[in-house]
């Protein structure tokens, strides 16, 4: 005779461990699509700046001491003045979301893209903000203006015997996020300009695809 309390028994539990396992089957493909969901929104606010290209407008970029330098496309600027040396690069931001730069370290040498970056706290801080569009063209502008320090001299040294510079420009996403740095050269032409170009970039708050 069958023994229906048992029967009842094993296929609630049956019932119970089949609600389970879809339940987790459940949370999991929404996490997994909570996660698709994030990255594809941190992908749309992601900015990548490069150097702007050759037939791209120049950048006449004010400093706060009203000096005016002109940044051709995919050039920038590196000159001594009797105070500061100014330096400057025309940029193009290839990612979709808006640059927001906070902040850059100079090199007097070019420096290759198997050097780390400089930690994030020598990299000097913008005393504004600076917003590059996605898909347009912008600058960075960046000046030493103490000659007593050793930087300073360093820097006159390398601009007038006119040797290659790297320059690394830390910025962001508009929310804050998505730090990234990227390692800029800026290599000395023969007619008395700088070229500039872009050697690597990291990611700081997110997985290195390297």
């Amino acid at each position: 005779m069958a023994d229906w309390a048992t029967i009842s028994a094993l296929a609630t539990g049956g019932g119970t461990l089949v609600l389970a396992a879809a339940t987790f089957a459940s949370v999991r493909s929404a996490n997994r699509a909570a996660r698709v969901a994030e990255r594809s929104l941190l992908a749309g606010l992601r900015p990548v700046l490069m150097p702007s290209r050759l037939d791209d407008p120049p950048q006449k970029i004010g400093f706060a001491d009203e000096k005016w330098v002109v940044a051709e496309g995919s050039g920038g600027v590196a000159e001594v003045g009797d105070r500061a040396i100014y330096f400057a690069i025309a940029l193009r931001n290839a990612g979709s979301g808006i640059a927001v730069l906070h902040g850059w370290h100079l090199y007097t040498e070019r420096i290759g893209g198997r050097q780390p970056h400089a930690p994030l706290e020598e990299f000097q801080r913008l005393t504004r903000d600076i917003y590059v569009a996605a898909g347009d063209v912008g600058f960075w502008q960046g000046a030493l203006r103490d000659p007593a320090a050793p930087e300073f001299a360093e820097a006159r040294a390398a601009i007038e015997a006119r040797q290659p510079l790297s320059v690394e420009l830390l910025y962001g996403d508009h929310e804050g996020g998505q730090r990234t740095v990227s390692r800029f050269a800026l290599l000395p032409r023969d007619d008395g300009r700088w070229i500039a170009a872009v050697a690597r970039h990291w990611n700081i708050d997110r997985e290195d695809p390297r």
